[in-house]
C-alpha cells in the first residue's frame, strides 16, 4: 500500500460510532434540597430521590457522595458507576418532567455488583413512581 493510498479517505470505510447519551443532570443546590424532600426509595447500592417538578421537560438526573463513602478516588469511582447506571437505565424508566438523585452508599456504590445496581435502579424507579 502506498502511502497515498494510506492517507485517501474516499476509500476508507467509517468505522460505526458508538454514540453515548447521558440524560440531563440537576446542577442547582435548590434542585437537590427539593429532591430531598420528596419521595424516596434505598437499595442496597445506593440511595434514590425523586420529584414530579409538573412540567412536561425531560427529566434530570443528579449524582452526590458525601466524604461518609470515601476519599476522592471513590467518591469519584461511585459517582462514574451511578452514572453509568442511569445512563443505561433511565432512557426507558425514567419520566419526564421528574427529578432524580442518585446517592453512593459508604463501602458499597463503588464495589456492588453492577447489573445489580441496574436491576436495583428499575426497582426503585418503580417503586417511586407507584407512590
Amino acid at each position: 500500500m502506498t502511502p497515498q493510498q494510506h492517507c485517501d479517505t474516499t476509500t476508507a470505510k467509517a468505522a460505526p460510532v458508538a454514540v453515548f447519551v447521558r440524560p440531563p443532570v440537576v446542577k442547582k443546590r435548590a434542585d437537590f434540597l427539593r429532591a430531598a424532600n420528596a419521595l424516596r426509595q434505598g437499595t442496597t447500592g445506593f440511595h434514590l430521590q425523586a420529584r414530579n417538578r409538573g412540567d412536561a421537560d425531560a427529566f434530570r438526573v443528579g449524582y452526590t457522595c458525601s466524604k461518609k463513602v470515601g476519599n476522592a478516588v471513590a467518591r469519584n469511582r461511585a459517582k462514574r458507576r451511578l452514572r453509568e447506571i442511569a445512563r443505561l437505565v433511565m432512557n426507558q424508566h425514567g419520566r419526564a418532567g421528574w427529578d432524580y438523585v442518585l446517592i453512593g452508599r459508604k463501602d458499597v456504590t463503588a464495589d456492588y455488583d453492577f447489573a445489580r445496581m441496574q436491576k436495583d435502579l428499575i426497582w426503585a424507579l418503580k417503586k417511586v413512581h407507584s407512590k
